[in-house]
């Protein structure tokens, strides 16, 4: 048997992807960013290393990406990564700080969609695993490389295999790559995504670090939550306005509850990317609150 060699490897890759969704990855790459096609191919010449390949046009999106991941060429990684890594061509990592929140954003939506899969994260000579899920602030600094995807044994890995985990990942890198405007529901059967009609969810885009716009956002909740409470308390009463209702349940909460004449009403804040997962998120909690039997004796 011949010796794996990642740079051949990465070439029959695009060769087979030509079978899977992930094979019109340029052609979806143009259309996303309205740009023209890069090609037919994942990687390119220019985007393939020793140790590491990542596809063309990668650098400042959430990339696909294969490499040996520090395993001395026994195993190779497979999945989508961001590298927080800046470089001269690409000085600045903040367009890669909203597409983490966005990451974060699909995730929270679809939490179950990737369980099989690990995420792990490098930094200096560290690396860590931890659960598939958000990606925390203090993560998405200069200097870190975050993976989501698999590892496995060189020794008889299929083609398939590598390109089945960059299919099941490609809504994810459609739903960031559009700025949460594509469905981020996996359609199956299908590529890719449906785009929603209507206007686009907008994000908060400033110079400040992950964690100052994750400050922002709590800010903002904090404020929006303070105007609503002081309009209820205006409206029916402050005896009849109860804040921070909590489930019972670990420390899960909606934000205020309101008793009338027409019974209890309930209301939570959401400042998530998309307006979708701020809904699947606060139905969650509100059911959650109601299940628990905190205020359900009077509904």
């Amino acid at each position: 048997m011949r010796k794996f060699d990642l740079r051949r490897y990465a070439h029959e890759l695009n060769d087979a992807s030509r079978a899977h969704p992930i094979g019109s990855l340029q052609e979806i790459r143009a259309k996303l960013h309205g740009k023209r096609q890069a090609g037919q191919n994942i990687f390119s010449n220019q985007t393939i290393f020793k140790k590491w390949a990542f596809h063309h046009g990668g650098r400042s999106e959430l990339q696909f990406n294969i490499g040996y991941d520090r395993t001395n060429g026994k195993e190779l990684r497979s999945g989508v990564a961001f590298s927080f890594a800046a470089s001269r061509s690409f000085p600045n990592i903040e367009p890669l700080i909203d597409k983490a929140r966005l990451f974060n954003d699909f995730l929270r939506i679809n939490p179950k969609l990737y369980r099989d899969m690990k995420m792990w994260y490098w930094r200096d000579e560290e690396r860590v695993e931890f659960p598939v899920g958000a990606i925390s602030p203090e993560l998405a600094v200069k200097g870190v490389f975050i993976f989501l995807g698999n590892r496995r044994s060189v020794v008889h890995l299929k083609r398939d295999t590598v390109l089945n985990d960059m299919d099941r990942l490609l809504p994810l890198y459609e739903y960031i790559e559009s700025k949460g405007q594509t469905e981020p529901f996996p359609n199956k059967g299908e590529k890719g995504f449906a785009f929603q009609s209507g206007k686009k969810s907008h994000m908060l885009r400033t110079k400040a670090s992950y964690a100052q716009q994750e400050l922002n956002v709590e800010l903002r909740h904090n404020r929006l939550q303070d105007a609503l409470e002081r309009q209820l308390r205006k409206q029916y009463g402050s005896s009849n306005v109860r804040r921070e209702v909590h489930s019972g349940l670990g420390n899960n909460s909606i934000d205020l509850a309101v008793r009338s004449s027409q019974g209890y009403w309930f209301y939570d804040i959401k400042t998530l990317p998309s307006p979708r997962a701020c809904i699947r998120e606060a139905i969650g909690q509100l059911l959650e609150v109601i299940d628990a039997g905190e205020l359900a004796d009077h509904l």
